[in-house]
């Protein structure tokens, strides 16, 4: 009966309205997408600080720095 990510879609969105009324729904989407943003600005900010850790690891030390 419920095969499909579609009709599991909608019964979140039936219990979301009736939980949360349909007044709420936008506020609580506009969270979402904001918490969702910031999550994935973390994640680039994570990425490139491990990319830059081993970029620095990996090149050679410079001439003349201690060791």
């Amino acid at each position: 009966m419920f095969d499909s990510i579609d009709d599991w879609l909608i019964i979140a969105v039936v219990v979301a309205i009736l939980f949360y009324g349909s007044s709420k729904i936008p506020q609580l989407a506009h969270s979402l997408g904001r918490a969702t943003g910031e999550f994935k600005k973390g994640r680039l900010e994570v990425e490139k600080e491990i990319k830059g850790q081993a970029t620095a690891a990996a090149s050679p030390p410079a001439e003349g720095s201690p060791r």
